[in-house]
């Protein structure tokens, strides 16, 4: 697929700086598209922005914004004001690990903010303008811990749950209207932020943590075919057990199992 000749010239991807984030911006400027890449911390961004254009002669756009404040849709969509987007990726999320009630309800607010309404904010943003040229991709990052309810990570499982469901609804409603939307529902990923949170060995039958760049290629070739789709062939076989097999309280107990084993909770 010519991303390019199908969607247009520029996408925006936010959560840009490194991980899947990183994965996607460099998979489309490899494909010469223009960037908009959106990070919290600028000097990580702008690094990262520079080498994108080095490699792939593109143009890149660096804006720095905490995707968990209240007014972040507002001042992406200040920022980018005359730029037309023609394909979004949100890949930006926040999360812990650990028992719901040792958090406060702020941070508990900030994930909720980070992960669904600025998402959904962006989304009607930047999906109206694609409506009206009858062309445009969203892709929204979801999660396998959203499938089930996931103990020690429930908020950010419940946010990917919201996510993944959103997409999907849209995908029926904008299927036919030109603009492709897809909720990608990946597993165990190596990025960075993965293994800062050292996590210790699975459980046997836990499918192989895959690689971003593997997330992402995975992606674009489901792309206006599906409204969701799951990561990786052990996740897939994973995710069927859990969902079609399974009584759905053994699948939350493993679920809630393997993370209390991974992280000696």
């Amino acid at each position: 697929m010519n991303l390019v000749e199908k969607y247009g010239r520029w996408a925006l991807v936010a959560g840009a700086s490194e991980g899947l984030g990183a994965a996607f911006a460099s998979f489309l400027a490899s494909a010469g598209m223009n960037l908009v890449v959106v990070a919290r911390r600028r000097e990580p961004l702008e690094k990262f922005g520079r080498e994108l254009e080095a490699a792939f002669k593109v143009q890149v756009i660096c804006i720095s914004c905490d995707l968990a404040a209240a007014d972040a849709a507002s001042q992406l969509q200040l920022a980018t004001r005359g730029q037309e987007i023609n394909i979004m990726v949100y890949n930006a999320a926040q999360s812990y690990i650990g028992s719901f009630e040792l958090k406060t309800p702020n941070e508990n607010n900030q994930i909720v903010q980070a992960n669904i309404i600025t998402p959904m904010n962006l989304v009607q943003a930047f999906g109206e303008k694609m409506l009206e040229n009858k062309k445009g991709a969203i892709i929204l990052m979801a999660s396998l811990a959203g499938f089930q309810g996931s103990g020690f990570l429930s908020v950010y499982g419940a946010t990917k749950a919201f996510d993944r469901v959103f997409a999907e609804g849209l995908w029926y409603e904008w299927k036919d209207r030109g603009v492709d939307i897809i909720a990608c529902c990946a597993g165990a990923t190596s990025t960075p932020n993965f293994i800062r949170t050292k996590p210790g060995k699975a459980n046997f039958f836990a499918p192989k943590v895959q690689a971003p760049d593997q997330v992402v290629r995975e992606c674009f070739t489901q792309l206006g075919k599906r409204p969701s789709f799951v990561s990786g062939r052990g996740n897939r076989l994973a995710g069927f057990i859990m969902q079609k097999i399974l009584p759905r309280k053994m699948a939350v107990k493993i679920m809630g199992d393997n993370t209390r084993k991974m992280y000696r909770l």
